[in-house]
Order: C-alpha cells, then sequence, then structure tokens
C-alpha cells in the first residue's frame, strides 16, 4: 500500500461502492453528478493500489425506461455473477414525481460498463426514500445472493435474490435488520442507511451510516452492528458498548463522513472507502440544490479490530 492523502479522489464522488475485477483494477462506483459540465447518470472509477484513482466517467449511458425522466440516480453498487457478468443494483426515482424513490438493475460484460438497464424496477418503492442504498452480499459457504437496502428514517432490510439477480426470490420477504431509533435518542442513529456487509472471521459485519448526508446541516457518521449470520439478529455497536456506536465521524478538516463501502487487499487488510465534505471547497455545480450543492469527495481510511472483534478507524 503506497503512501497516501486523503481525498484519493478530488471531485464529487458520493455514496461510493467498489468490486475488485480479475483484471486487478478496484473499481468505484458513485451517484449521479454533474463532471465538467456534464451530467453523469452513474459514474465509476479504477484502482489498481486504492490510493490513486483514474476518473472513468459514465458508465450507465441510458437510463432505465421508468426512471426516463429522473436526476436522481443514487447509490449504485456493483458485483460479478456467477456467469462473469456484472449487475448493477441503483436507487432511482419514477418517472412519477410523486412516487417514492425505487430501486433498478442493470447488466454489463465489463466493470466499466456500458451497463444497460432493465426495464422495469426490482422494487417500485414506498414512499419518501426508504427504498434507496442496495446493497448485493452473496454468502460465502451456501452463495445464497441477499440484497440489503434501507433510509428514509425506516429500517435497514434485507431480502433473498433470484439466482439470476434480477429479481427477489419467489417466496421471499423482507426481513428487518436494523431499526432507527427515535428522534433525540441518539445523535446518529435516527436516520440510518448505506448498508454495507463484510464477512471477517465468522462475523457478518454491517457496516451503516447516519443521519444527515449533506446540506447545509449536514451530520453524517458511519455506524456497525454484527451477527453471525448475514440476516441477523444483529447486535449494534452502541448496544454493546453503549455511546453513540459510530467508529467514524467528522473532525476539523473532514465534514458528514459516510455511506461507506469495505474491500480486503491482497495482504488481507480491510479499508473503508467512503464520501466527505470537505471543509475547504463543500459545494459544487451541482445538478440542482436538493442536497445543498455539497461536494462529497472520495477518502480511504484503514480499518483495525479490537481484541472483541468490533472494528474501529483511527483517527
Amino acid at each position: 500500500m503506497p503512501t497516501y492523502q486523503n481525498p484519493v479522489l478530488d471531485t464529487d464522488f458520493p455514496d461510493p461502492s467498489i468490486t475488485l475485477a480479475p483484471d486487478g483494477y478496484y473499481y468505484a462506483y458513485a451517484t449521479q453528478t454533474k463532471y465538467k459540465n456534464q451530467i453523469i447518470n452513474i459514474q465509476a472509477a479504477r484502482s489498481l493500489d486504492l490510493a490513486t484513482w483514474e476518473y472513468l466517467g459514465e458508465v450507465l449511458p441510458h437510463k432505465a425506461a421508468w426512471a426516463a425522466t429522473s436526476q436522481r440516480y443514487w447509490a449504485p453498487d456493483v458485483s460479478q455473477r456467477a456467469d462473469g457478468r456484472y449487475i448493477m443494483y441503483f436507487s432511482a426515482q419514477p418517472n412519477d414525481p410523486q412516487a417514492g424513490m425505487g430501486m433498478g438493475v442493470a447488466l454489463a460484460e465489463h466493470p466499466a460498463g456500458p451497463f444497460v438497464a432493465q426495464a422495469e424496477p426490482l422494487l417500485a418503492g414506498g414512499p419518501g426514500f426508504q427504498d434507496i442504498d442496495p446493497m448485493r452480499f452473496v454468502e460465502p459457504e451456501t452463495g445464497r445472493q441477499l440484497l440489503f437496502w434501507g433510509s428514509g428514517f425506516g429500517p435497514l432490510r434485507v431480502r433473498e435474490l433470484a439466482a439470476n439477480g434480477l429479481s427477489f426470490a419467489a417466496g421471499s420477504a423482507a426481513e428487518v435488520v436494523v431499526q432507527p431509533l427515535p428522534a433525540g435518542e441518539a445523535t446518529y442513529g435516527h436516520l440510518i442507511e448505506g448498508s454495507w456487509v463484510h464477512y471477517r472471521a465468522g462475523w457478518y459485519y454491517l457496516f451503516y451510516s447516519g443521519d444527515n448526508c449533506c446540506g447545509a446541516h449536514a451530520s453524517y457518521a458511519v455506524l456497525a452492528a454484527r451477527a453471525r449470520q448475514p440476516t441477523g439478529p444483529y447486535q449494534t455497536l452502541a448496544q454493546a458498548r453503549g455511546g453513540d456506536g459510530t467508529i467514524l465521524t467528522e473532525n476539523t478538516r473532514w465534514l458528514a463522513p459516510g455511506h461507506n463501502c469495505l474491500v480486503t487487499d491482497a495482504q488481507g487488510q480491510d479499508w473503508l472507502l467512503y464520501h466527505a465534505i470537505d471543509r475547504h471547497q463543500p459545494t459544487f455545480d451541482a445538478i440542482n440544490d436538493e442536497q445543498g450543492q455539497s461536494r462529497r469527495v472520495l477518502l480511504l481510511s484503514k480499518v483495525s479490530y479490537d481484541a472483541e472483534g468490533w472494528p474501529f478507524i483511527k483517527a
């Protein structure tokens, strides 16, 4: 791992997810943005070492038919299927502006795309933005595919996917894995989102974020929970130790860090990749003012584990 300094990618790159491809590159994907005066539906970058990133630009050149008029394409998650193709899950606003956010699926032959979206949503979505931030997790021992998601002051959920990943498994139902806390009970636990599940040493770790990602009142942090089974029951760090349950919070340079993904390098070291607002340059010429034009750049931090197996990140 080379010496590096954050940010590792100094451009608006919110809600990152990551996958390691057979070509040796780590590919990262991020929420819709405006880059050099062009709207990018889903953006991507790649790196050989996690520290130096090459910006690739657009990987979803055509919007999904069910969200063709939207400028709200959020939080893509990309991984490789058993057949070698790459599958992307994303959140988007349906063509009906009064409808809640939904989740879609797209496929590509290569991790750099182009991805082609399915004509219909995977999940049409409930009210508001509860059904966002999808993350596909493949259970190591069984190969069972699970989709985690959730936000909008609702719970984090999980549901089994069909073998091809393009729909939910027949007869499956969504299960709650973490409930939000009532307003006023916790600094970061009332709005929770950005699920990322990681298996390590017999534990399924759920990394997630709360509360407000961006805007004038941005207040975001990374929290953790763990379970012996991927669907739970999960114990949060706050339940185990007390306090707010966070492993990463703001400092004098970086505001509202969160919506992380996690990757393990060839030496077995875990790394957290996430976005944060640079107090030195907090805004940019965004698509709209929905999120306060917050400029969320890409950061990298080393993940360590204490004697009881709980993750932490040094200052």
